[in-house]
């Protein structure tokens, strides 16, 4: 069942709401965050549920004691065995004898004390739901850049990319979620960092790594140094040492390999790098670099390849590199370029 199709009483069972209420972290507040954005109108049903989880306060059991209770059962039986002899008036206590009136005493001690378990009135903590501040950048096309947050950790951002994180991370642990290009230098301490990216949970310490999420669904988790542990929404859980690489398909199977780390992490630092790449794949990787709009003219020769290195260079200088090489002719207007001939 989905949470948009929950009443109370399901929000009151679901421990991953409950674990929102009791146990707030990065994790959970930026879930319900987002969800309660998306679902207005089911705002008065998660914050009565809320409160009621929050105001639930069980207290110690009260139990009779075994003594009492024998001294009082021996008491009722004694007085069924020794009556007490009659005056010779009729007074109250010839209605009453003296064993119901014990018995009776039994049973309001009992009542009291069930009421004392039941009824004891509760104090209702008020629910701290302040928002936890979450900060997001955003990286355009042809544009770097880095971000340092208040634990220390450094994050360098690549082209065409967005991170989400808290203003403050909270005492327990420290949550960011990216999309697209990111090389992380997270600072070493006990709380756990936390990256997330198009369902993956990658938990790190103190570790130097990057992710990439692409447009056709995959992820691909590169470790420099440390160790990070990943996981997906089925369950699977992967291990990654320095110098493996995690490529996990969507919906598909977790592939473990190793890495250039040139031609990975090359980007961070300003090398452009094609590798026995299809136009539509050089295409691709200038327009995110520049920040431009390529317009092809003319039909693509599907055997087409193109390798080269480049370190901070100009688009137009790659362009001619490859206009030697391969043959293409182009032109640059603006934030425009059209290629032509690529045989």
């Amino acid at each position: 069942m989905k949470y948009e199709d929950f009443d109370i009483d399901d929000f009151l069972k679901d421990e991953f709401f409950i674990h929102w209420v009791k146990n707030r972290d990065e994790d959970t507040v930026h879930f319900w965050e987002k969800w309660i954005q998306q679902h207005p109108e089911r705002k008065h049903i998660v914050f009565t549920a809320a409160d009621i989880i929050k105001s639930i306060h069980y207290k110690e059991k009260i139990s009779i004691s075994d003594r009492l209770y024998l001294e009082t059962f021996e008491n009722i039986l004694q007085a069924e065995n020794n009556p007490v002899n009659k005056p010779h008036k009729k007074t109250w206590w010839s209605i009453f004898q003296i064993r119901n009136v014990a018995a009776v005493f039994l049973i309001t001690v009992l009542m009291w004390l069930s009421w004392d378990m039941i009824f004891v009135p509760q104090q209702t903590e008020e629910l701290n739901l302040q928002p936890i501040e979450w900060v997001t950048k955003i990286v355009p096309g042809g544009k770097k850049s880095i971000v340092t947050l208040s634990d220390g950790t450094k994050i360098f951002m690549n082209s065409n990319s967005e991170l989400s994180y808290p203003k403050t991370f909270s005492d327990s642990s420290r949550t960011v979620a990216i999309k697209g290009e990111a090389f992380f230098e997270v600072q070493k301490e006990d709380r756990p960092f936390i990256v997330s990216s198009k369902g993956l949970k990658i938990n790190v310490l103190g570790t130097s790594f990057n992710v990439k999420d692409s447009e056709d669904g995959k992820v691909a988790v590169a470790l420099m140094s440390g160790k990070v542990r990943i996981n997906d929404n089925s369950g699977n859980q992967v291990n990654l040492l320095p110098n493996e690489m995690l490529v996990i398909k969507e919906n598909g199977p977790f592939i473990k390999t190793g890495f250039d780390s040139l031609e990975v992490l090359g980007w961070k630092n300003k090398y452009l790098i094609f590798k026995k790449e299809n136009f539509y794949s050089v295409k691709k990787k200038l327009e995110n670099w520049y920040g431009v709009e390529i317009e092809i003219k003319g039909a693509v020769n599907p055997r087409w390849t193109y390798s080269g290195v480049y370190h901070d260079e100009m688009l137009e200088n790659i362009l001619k590199g490859m206009s030697h090489t391969s043959g293409i002719s182009y032109t640059i207007k603006n934030k425009k370029v059209i290629i032509s001939n690529i045989e």
